[in-house]
Parts: C-alpha cells; sequence; structure tokens
C-alpha cells in the first residue's frame, strides 16, 4: 500500500468538485478554514460552477480534477461535496502523473469512486469531511480536526458502545469501502472493489429498505461478503420504506445478508451523512475488536 506524504504546514492543498454544484460561499468558507490550519489553498476554476445538477460541465470538472492531480505543488485534494457526477469526472482523468506521485483524496459519499479506484491501485486515501462539515455553529468540528489529525500522520483510534447486533471478534486488514449504493453501482467495472482478506465499510443516505436489501443480495450472490475479513457499518441515514412496510431496519437487513459468515460485524460506527462523521484510512491497514463491552478500532 502506498501512502502520499502526510501534511505539514505550508502545504499546497486543492478544493475541486467532481460532482455535484455547491454555494460558493461554502467553498470559500472551507478554503478560509484550510488557510487557518496553515496550508495554502488553491480552489478549482469551476468549483463554483453549476450545470444541471453537476458542478459545471464534464470537462470542466474533469478539468478542474486534473490539474489537481497533475499539479506537483499539491499534497492534498479536498472534495467542496458529493451528490452524483464523480464517475463522468473518472472518466476523463488520467491519473498516470497522480500515480508516481500520489496525494491525498478527501471525501466521502460521490467520493466513493475515487476511494474505489485508489483501492484498486493500493494507494491510501481519506473517507472523510467535506467543506460544508469542517465547521459547524462557527466552530471547528471533531470530525474535521481528526481528519486534519489523521492527514497529519497521528494515529487514531475509536472506542465505541457495543451494539446490540454486534457479531463479535478481533480481525486486522486493510480497508475498503464508502457508500453503499455507490461500490453497488460499480459492480462488474474495473472501479469494484476487491474484497479478499479486506474489512468493508458501508454507509448510505436516502434508500427504500427493499433498496438496501437489493444491493446487500448483490453484494452476497457476487460473492464480495463471503470474501471478507470483517464488516463496519455506518450510518443509514434517511432510509424509508416503498409503498409497503419492509418490516426489517437497515442494520437487520445487514445482519441477516452476512448471516453464513463468521468475521466481526459493528453496527453502528459513527460516520457517513450525518455529524459525526468520523475519518477513516480507506486503503490502510486497521485492526477491528468487537466485544460484548466495547469496540476498539485503531488506524495506523
Amino acid at each position: 500500500m502506498k501512502f502520499p506524504p502526510f501534511l505539514i504546514p505550508g502545504d499546497h492543498v486543492a478544493i475541486v468538485s467532481p460532482a455535484g454544484f455547491i454555494n460558493e460561499k461554502i467553498v470559500e468558507r472551507g478554503a478560509e478554514i484550510l488557510r487557518a490550519q496553515g496550508f495554502i489553498v488553491k480552489i478549482g476554476l469551476h468549483a463554483c460552477g453549476k450545470e444541471g445538477v453537476f458542478a459545471g460541465s464534464d470537462p470542466d470538472r474533469s478539468a478542474d480534477m486534473q490539474k489537481a492531480l497533475d499539479d506537483k505543488s499539491i499534497k492534498a485534494v479536498f472534495f467542496s461535496r458529493g451528490g452524483y457526477g464523480s464517475i463522468r469526472t473518472h472518466a476523463n482523468l488520467n491519473w498516470s502523473s497522480f500515480f508516481k506521485k500520489p496525494k491525498w483524496l478527501i471525501g466521502f459519499s460521490d467520493i466513493t469512486v475515487f476511494h474505489s479506484y485508489l483501492s484498486n491501485h493500493t494507494i491510501a486515501s481519506v473517507h472523510g469531511v467535506m467543506t460544508a462539515w469542517f465547521q459547524q455553529d462557527n466552530e471547528l468540528t471533531d470530525s474535521f480536526i481528526e481528519m486534519l489529525a489523521l492527514l497529519r500522520g497521528e494515529k487514531l483510534q475509536y472506542n465505541l458502545a457495543p451494539h446490540p447486533l454486534n457479531r463479535l471478534g478481533e480481525v486486522s486488514g486493510t480497508l475498503i469501502g464508502g457508500n453503499l449504493s455507490i461500490l453497488q453501482s460499480l459492480r462488474g467495472t474495473p472501479l469494484d472493489v476487491d474484497p479478499k482478506g479486506k474489512i468493508l465499510f458501508i454507509e448510505d443516505i436516502d434508500e427504500h429498505h427493499y433498496h438496501i436489501d437489493r444491493m446487500m443480495l448483490n453484494l452476497k450472490t457476487g460473492g464480495v461478503l463471503k470474501n471478507l475479513s470483517g464488516l463496519i457499518v455506518g450510518y443509514f441515514t434517511a432510509i424509508t420504506d416503498g409503498e409497503a412496510p419492509f418490516e426489517k431496519s437497515s442494520e437487520e437487513i445487514i445482519k441477516e445478508a452476512v448471516s453464513d459468515y463468521g468475521y466481526p460485524v459493528l453496527f453502528g460506527f459513527p460516520a457517513g451523512h450525518e455529524l459525526p462523521n468520523k475519518p477513516l484510512l480507506l486503503g490502510g491497514n486497521i485492526s477491528l475488536k468487537v466485544t460484548s463491552e466495547q469496540v476498539t478500532v485503531n488506524m495506523l
């Protein structure tokens, strides 16, 4: 696994918008916050653009990201938001310069497209907050502070209360994953994750319960769940029934999908489309210990 250089004060970083459009004030405030942390910030030319649901046209969004990937002075790329569009942006990118000198890519949700691509090329990235969640009520969020700590090379340990649906056990391995809907949409493509021996993290938002069931059965019948060594389940936010009640929660659906396997499963990890959104080092080695008294997740 390749780790980009950890960040230090004075490093150049970029903010780009590869997917949905975003309010310019949020981007500018995000840049101010990063500058206050000692970074020199470059905002993509089209980061605040708009074309339909996207932050500008496919060529414009791709050009911004390509420039950030190729610029040797930039040490990290912070994505402004998710939404939809990263797969369209990815289709236009040339990663050859990036592979010679990797840099940190940071985001979640639709950004899972890039996380999956980098995992398949054994390059670490960070599942973490984007510009709108750098601060809340004029205070830096703990999620942002912890994310910067991770990017600076600090070891993070999360100690969590047990969840009634957890499956006990202890495992170490490479962490992969992100948004479940995006992961499922990448099945059968070159961006599909390699699950063998990995610990998978999943989260989602604004889906129906039967959609969650369908996606989990896709992962099961496709052999993904069978080949894992562990599973971490984050927030499943605003999940609703369709025309008829499904009569199972998202967590119960997931538990059923992995019931044939014996690896540890952690429910209720605080990451996804809510705060706190704890940073996760995708592509990095983590240790997961799930007991009846406590859950411990160590990174780096």
